[in-house]
């Protein structure tokens, strides 16, 4: 469309040039004394065009010859940009392709050009410095040459480049503290991390961070700080986030160094947390190992049946070893069991008559409850069942001294001789 009106134009013009000067007979006298020239109207206007458009010609030339100072500059300062560019961009395809050396080569050609004083005024000065700076410590950090990557670092976070830079800077801070994780240096990560800004500290690159340094510095509290949020905010899959979240949390319980830090532990677990085999017989396994230290052993043996209580439901569901340790974890409180418990304990065994285990439960409460026949009855249906060592010397020893409280000698040596046999 811009086409069309331009050739009405021209055709507009022609038109006009030509009903102005078709049949025009002026004429123009110019005086140069003592000289007169008489020449056509037609002939003056072509001439004053022509010398208008020599005049302007010349001065457009005149123009640019004083400007080809300032354009070589801008020119130069172009190919000097590009230059810079180039270098940072050879430098992260080296250092991703593996090429350590070559990209810190790289990487200092661009610190070298950043350091003329031509490149004072670049608009994106800043960001170009801590880049090439951040990319020769990279890749010093790689080759494990940290004097050269402490020194580069440095020079990437001058306090000047930050204003200029803050993005570039924040990622300069987050890689300082990734390289001290790689270094397993949690006293320097901890130190690097505090240098953050506040809203860099919150984002999901440094929680990742955070979580690493915690386990390094085996703060098993902080970690699982830090694995809920990264839960919380999807950095993990569902799956990862609840390995990672249990394996924290057995930490915190094995960790556990008196009942109160234990029972601390044990309230900050979530409903379906408290119901995870795995987490439940952790803190009753610790639990035993601190009951040397408790006041109160009869309630610690009840807070421990208050843990495990959720699996009995599932209890057929629990692997053999998880049964084992159940089992393990209520024996010690068996002597201190009270009627209710007793029958709760029975009943349990009633509704599944072919697992070994229970019936060795129940048979060493009734034990303790001086129910000798019932006890005999059932230790000696348990024996036939149990396959963990442990457990079936442990029921031997109980038969002999079942045997010795009726006075059967001979079946009470027969049953301290199984015993002794067991490896």
């Amino acid at each position: 469309m811009r086409s069309v009106f331009w050739l009405l134009g021209l055709a507009a013009l022609a038109v006009a040039m030509a009903l102005l000067m078709g049949d025009n007979n002026a004429g123009v006298t110019l005086f140069w004394p003592p000289l007169r020239f008489d020449i056509s109207f037609n002939l003056f206007l072509f001439g004053s065009i022509a010398l208008f458009l020599l005049v302007h010609l010349a001065l457009r030339a005149v123009s640019l010859l004083r400007d080809l100072p300032v354009q070589a500059q801008r020119w130069r300062r172009l190919q000097a940009e590009r230059a810079v560019v180039s270098s940072i961009l050879d430098a992260l395809s080296h250092q991703l392709a593996g090429r350590f050396v070559r990209a810190q080569m790289a990487a200092r050609h661009a610190v070298e050009l950043l350091q003329q004083p031509a490149a004072a005024d670049w608009p994106r000065r800043d960001q170009w410095v801590v880049l090439a700076h951040l990319m020769v410590a990279e890749s010093a950090q790689s080759l494990q040459n940290r004097d050269q990557r402490d020194r580069f670092l440095q020079a990437a976070l001058q306090p000047g480049l930050l204003r200029g830079a803050p993005e570039a800077t924040e990622g300069a801070m987050l890689r300082a503290v990734h390289w001290a994780l790689e270094d397993r240096d949690p006293a320097a990560a901890r130190a690097r991390f505090a240098d953050l800004p506040q809203r860099t500290a919150r984002r999901i690159q440094a929680v990742r961070l955070k979580l690493r340094m915690a386990q390094l510095g085996h703060a098993t509290a902080d970690a699982l700080d830090a694995a809920r949020l990264l839960a919380k905010h999807r950095a993990f899959s569902a799956d990862a986030a609840r390995s990672v979240i249990r394996s924290l949390l057995l930490d915190a319980l094995r960790e556990a160094h008196d009942l109160a830090q234990l029972d601390k532990v044990w309230a900050g677990l979530d409903a379906s947390e408290r119901q995870t085999p795995e987490l439940a017989l952790a803190a009753a396994r610790r639990a035993e190992a601190l009951a040397a230290a408790a006041s109160d052993p009869t309630a610690l043996h009840q807070r421990v049946r208050e843990w495990l209580e959720p699996l009995w439901a599932g209890f057929d569901q629990l692997s053999a070893t998880q049964q084992h340790q159940m089992v393990l974890a209520i024996e010690p409180g068996l002597a201190n069991l009270d009627a209710p418990g007793l029958a709760a304990l029975e009943q349990r065994q009633r509704q599944r008559p072919g697992n070994a285990r229970l019936q060795y439960l129940a048979g060493q409460a009734c034990m303790h409850r001086q129910l000798w026949g019932k006890a005999a009855q059932l230790l000696g249906q348990a024996r036939h069942g149990l396959n963990e060592p442990v457990l079936l010397r442990r029921t031997w020893r109980s038969l002999a001294r079942l045997a010795e409280e009726r006075g059967d000698e001979a079946a009470a040596q027969a049953a301290w001789k199984a015993a002794a046999q067991i490896d």
